[in-house]
């Protein structure tokens, strides 16, 4: 039976090309998603703790798989509660399964803490950011051949589905740390919109990104849902969330009776040790808090997916931003992470500023330490910017261990052999 939730508009692919099978438009998007290398480089990526570290906590991999199934719950749930959602007219979820899976293939190696790195290296040549970088590969990396075919040719909806952020870097009035994508990226936005132009009441401030596809809300909501909850398991199963760390913490905070609530929850867990059952029900209630309501838009015309929009419970929303704020506040900022940090800026800067010197300033023989191919994409940039561009390209497509390797070959003296190549 036909989706009559989607048209034509939605399943036009960038850049054309398309050949149709007997898949649907939005499960060749997954499909080529989950078999690109940069998805499955998610799996040595930091999530919380570096990867590798410790070999059962959450990498990018499978936190962008649990997103996935609670992006796909949701869009179920939706499904069962009738209201306007029909056999023939729901939301997709194998779009928003995809969605979830690409969410995070843009961010670098070392997780936020390299995010941020690449933020500062980048901040006066156009800026760095995760979900402007995943925009990047779907539309202009991923599956490049020699017939000059760029990116995977994703759908509209998809391209939607993962824009979290819509303006562009020089939009800001002063050059933003995060939420915008590139300058380069704004015919992709132009597309994505068909031409239409963008209305002056949405262009002040944070208020374009807030502008998303339901789509994109579910998967924004599934990550939310996602990370609030599994960084406290992982960071209990670490060690670094304990009852007294958090009563510590809660000392100093505005703890109300819904916040106290929460906790009694998180210790009566943790002494049975149930973290895990008692976390997977809180997600089972993020996913029955959402519902939809219809909204009225410059693009409501064109695609139901901004004639609709996710609602969730504020109690859900409020829930989530407690459990973020305890993790940042306790994992995050402990001395643990903390040296993470430090490895992530000592180590990007320091190979950073080796690629510069020997490719985009260097007026003598370049010392060939990248790639052929990566080596002849900076060369073939006519300005220092889009060198920069290049470098930080290459550098957040490395994994964690792909990083450290590389270091200790340029730096390490004791490391160097043959065998040290891989």
């Amino acid at each position: 039976m036909e989706n009559r939730f989607y048209n034509a508009f939605d399943a036009e692919s960038f850049g054309g090309g398309r050949k149709p099978d007997y898949r649907s438009v939005f499960q060749i998007d997954r499909d080529r998603i989950i078999h690109a290398h940069a998805f499955r480089k998610l799996q040595s990526k930091t999530q919380v703790f570096l990867s590798g570290e410790y070999d059962f906590y959450r990498t990018r991999l499978t936190h962008s798989i649990e997103v996935s199934q609670i992006g796909r719950s949701i869009c179920h749930y939706l499904r069962t509660q009738g209201g306007v959602m029909r056999d023939d007219f729901y939301i997709d979820s194998d779009l928003v399964e995809a969605c979830c899976l690409a969410h995070d293939m843009g961010h670098p190696p070392f997780g936020h803490s390299g995010e941020r790195t690449l933020q500062e290296l980048m901040k006066r040549r156009g800026g760095f950011e995760g979900n402007a970088q995943t925009l990047h590969l779907l539309c202009e990396t991923m599956y490049q051949n020699e017939t000059g075919v760029k990116g995977m040719q994703p759908t509209r909806a998809l391209i939607d589905g993962v824009l979290k952020y819509k303006k562009l870097y020089t939009e800001f009035s002063t050059p933003p740390i995060n939420h915008f994508i590139y300058e380069s990226q704004q015919p992709i936005r132009d597309w994505v919109f068909d031409g239409a132009k963008i209305p002056a009441e949405l262009l002040p401030g944070e208020t374009l990104n807030a502008f998303k596809s339901v789509e994109c809300q579910i998967m924004d909501w599934a990550d939310d849902a996602a990370y609030s909850l599994n960084d406290i398991v992982d960071g209990v199963r670490a060690g670094f969330l304990t009852i007294e760390r958090v009563e510590r913490w809660a000392a100093g905070e505005a703890i109300g009776p819904e916040q106290q609530g929460h906790m009694d929850t998180l210790f009566d867990a943790i002494r049975a040790d149930r973290l895990e059952n008692a976390f997977s029900q809180k997600i089972g209630r993020f996913i029955k808090a959402c519902r939809l309501r219809e909204r009225d838009n410059f693009m409501a015309a064109a695609t139901n997916r901004y004639r609709y929009e996710l609602v969730v419970e504020d109690k859900a929303v409020r829930e989530a931003e407690f459990f973020k704020k305890m993790a940042n506040d306790i994992i995050f900022e402990s001395p643990q992470l903390e040296q993470l940090e430090y490895k992530a800026r000592t180590l990007l800067n320091a190979l950073f500023n080796a690629i510069w010197d020997n490719y985009a300033e260097r007026n003598e023989r370049v010392i060939s330490i990248l790639p052929a191919n990566t080596g002849r994409l900076i060369a073939e940039e006519r300005t220092l910017d889009g060198k920069a561009r290049r470098i930080c390209d290459y550098l957040a497509g490395l994994t964690d261990g792909m990083i450290v390797r590389t270091h200790r070959r340029l730096f390490d003296p004791e490391f160097g052999s043959f065998r040290d190549l891989s």
